[in-house]
């Protein structure tokens, strides 16, 4: 028997519904993301106490340039996800791009927008 070469439109299908799951709970999390960046929530004490304390507001510094590189991770990770989607439509999905061998379900049941098989990603380092 020959070796599948790309998975069934059924299959495509499961993942596609897999990635779409994602890529909504994603989105929110980088408008809360964005959201605690720009103060669009509305609850800070920015708004209303004209004096803070140097430790207060050295933390809120630190806080908000955790959540903008949380915010940048989330949008790569977005990007990555909406790819995957392409390569779905293009019935290239789950087909390694350094060996041409099909992905496990398994890898990409847990990391959907995976260009590379296991091998190919440890063959890298």
């Amino acid at each position: 028997m020959a070796e599948k070469t790309r998975y069934s439109d059924e299959e495509l299908q499961e993942f596609k519904e897999i990635i779409l799951k994602k890529l909504d709970k994603a989105k929110k999390d980088y408008e809360l993301l964005r959201n605690t960046i720009t103060h669009q929530d509305g609850n800070d004490t920015q708004d209303t106490s004209p004096t803070f304390k140097v430790l207060e507001e050295g933390a809120a510094v630190l806080s908000k340039e955790e959540a903008g590189k949380l915010a940048q991770r989330q949008q790569k990770f977005i990007q990555h996800l909406s790819a995957a989607l392409v390569r779905i439509e293009n019935k290239t999905y789950g087909v390694c791009r350094v060996t041409g061998k099909l992905i496990p379900k398994e890898r990409l049941k847990a990391v959907p927008h995976a260009t590379l098989s296991v091998e190919a990603k440890q063959g890298q380092k």
